[in-house]
């Protein structure tokens, strides 16, 4: 692990960031990157993936997240799924598995040892698609388990930094504001990089654009024509009805099937509400999740119903 000490000419992110390897310890010491998780037969996953998945362009305070997304997931025998809320207008609809993805989901289960019923599928189409640093939202998460994602195509930065209220307070005010703690480290093609939940309580992760000009890439940032596609996997424990209208679980206010309760959208108070529980995960370090979240919220789209949500065509990939 080694430290970048000079900040002369290094962008502002890169500040007191280290340099992290293959194997060692990621973050809060519950999280790792391991390399080539994927099997012979899968090697094709990658131009699999981009035919298979149903590309949604999802939107977050009216404008288009920088990527393209889908979701799949475990359907009950009685049509009810697993639901993972986060902060976006409407969430893309949840399809079952294609078979690439169940074969990914099913190595990732043999190296988690425990299961996943849900993922999000992003498609960064260029070095300009990124997500921005945050932790993952857990109302829906069961508790203490980890969070995965594959990576297959372009390799990518990963940024790990820990959240504002980590840095001591200042006792002079003229003096400069500390760095916060910071790792980076890529995520080549076919590597999982595993989320313990004390990493994602205490630290915020993202990928930043790459506005870099191709000679100064490294020949696996160019592979699968600089295109990148990540799968995260959850075990969730919050539940939606086939027809989206009933909610329950860890997250809801019903915690039980009996218990379910209606879903609610476009309640400004009632979503406002989960906003700023959402906010308190992403600037806490000491994050309280049965204060925040203890009671649950059966807010289910920041907007309504009708918010524009585009399906995207093969061509338009």
């Amino acid at each position: 692990m080694t430290e970048e000490t000079s900040t002369k000419g290094t962008p502002k992110w890169k500040r007191g960031t280290e340099y992290v390897a293959p194997g060692e310890a990621l973050g809060a010491g519950d999280s790792f990157l391991t390399l080539d998780v994927l099997p012979p037969e899968l090697e094709d996953a990658f131009e699999n993936l981009k035919k298979e998945v149903r590309w949604q362009t999802m939107f977050h305070h009216g404008g288009a997240v920088p990527r393209l997304v889908a979701i799949q997931g475990e359907i009950q025998p009685d049509g009810w799924f697993p639901i993972y809320r986060h902060p976006s207008d409407q969430s893309p609809p949840l399809l079952g598995w294609s078979p690439t993805v169940l074969k990914i989901k099913e190595r990732v289960e043999e190296v988690l040892k425990h299961p996943v019923n849900h993922v999000l599928i992003q498609h960064y189409r260029t070095g300009n698609d990124y997500i921005s640093e945050h932790s993952d939202k857990t109302i829906d998460v069961v508790r203490g388990s980890n969070i995965v994602n594959v990576s297959l195509g372009a390799q990518r930065l990963m940024i790990l930094r820990t959240k504002k209220d980590a840095l001591p307070p200042r006792e002079d005010p003229s003096t400069p504001t500390p760095e916060r703690s910071a790792q980076r480290f890529p995520l080549p093609h076919n590597s999982m990089f595993v989320m313990g939940p004390e990493t994602n309580k205490r630290w915020l992760h993202g990928i930043r654009q790459d506005k870099r000009e191709e000679f100064l890439k490294v020949k696996e940032e160019l592979a699968f024509n600089g295109e990148r596609i990540s799968l995260t996997f959850r075990h969730i424990a919050t539940f939606l009805s086939p027809d989206q209208k009933l909610i329950y679980g860890q997250g809801a206010t019903g915690k039980t099937k009996e218990e379910a309760r209606p879903t609610i959208s476009g309640d400004k108070e009632a979503t406002q509400r989960m906003i700023d529980a959402f906010g308190f995960e992403n600037q806490q370090s000491d994050f309280d999740w049965d204060a925040t979240y203890g009671n649950g919220f059966d807010v289910l789209h920041f907007d309504n119903p009708q918010s524009e949500l585009q399906e995207m065509s093969q061509s338009g990939m």
